[in-house]
């Protein structure tokens, strides 16, 4: 990862801190978008850009530009940011359908369209996205948000089809990741079966690295031992 640069939305999250984390250890520099607001000084390794609303087109845009402008050049993206509900399909809310497909999928489909001429510009642009396990077979309560997952699945592809031999895409499927909120949402599970944020992170930082040249397109569950 020496001296590539990445962007990692959702980097002030659960997981968008530890693969932020962990590739600033292996040597690369990152920009931190996030729609929470952050006040983190810059600095050569490392650019935090706060209160992004990444469903927002321009904004998502503008904040991308920044990021290439400060670094001289985008080398992957990591598109972690994201959402989740549960509610059945006959009690729930319809709007939460549009809210499950703006935040996973439109804010995946907005950072991907600013970052593509900086990534194609690189020369070995990277794209990881952040699918589900679940989304490949839907499961009570998880309509909305199987369906958006299965949006961004479809837009890996279609991606990965239209930038081959530009850019490669790629998206992880975890199971359950097994994070503070998550635990605290289901305190009985068994949370050892749990994938840990830094098995994701390591699947995810391969993907976005050169040794990743010759994998676009895939779509790779990541279950831990569910």
């Amino acid at each position: 990862m020496d001296g590539r640069v990445i962007v990692v939305t959702g980097a002030l999250g659960a997981l968008g801190r530890v693969v932020a984390d962990e590739a600033l250890t292996r040597g690369a520099r990152v920009a931190c978008i996030d729609h929470a607001p952050t006040q983190v000084p810059a600095t050569p390794e490392r650019l935090e850009l706060g209160g992004v609303d990444l469903t927002d087109a321009a904004a998502t845009r503008k904040a991308i530009d920044a990021a290439a402008a400060h670094f001289g050049k985008l080398d992957a993206l990591i598109n972690i940011a994201g959402g989740f509900a549960f509610e059945t399909v006959a009690d729930g809310d319809p709007k939460t359908w549009q809210r499950m497909y703006a935040l996973n999928v439109t804010t995946a489909l907005n950072a991907s369209r600013a970052a593509i001429p900086h990534l194609a510009a690189s020369g070995s642009g990277r794209i990881v996205n952040i699918g589900a396990k679940g989304a490949l077979e839907a499961g009570s309560g998880m309509g909305a948000y199987a369906a958006s997952k299965a949006g961004v699945h479809r837009l890996t592809e279609a991606l990965a089809a239209e930038q081959k031999g530009k850019v490669t895409v790629n998206a992880v499927l975890p199971s359950i990741i097994d994070t503070a909120a998550n635990r605290e949402s289901m305190p009985k599970a068994d949370f050892t079966k749990w994938v840990r944020p830094m098995e994701l992170a390591d699947v995810i930082l391969f993907l976005a690295s050169d040794a990743a040249s010759g994998v676009t397109g895939a779509l790779i569950p990541v279950s831990g031992r569910v």
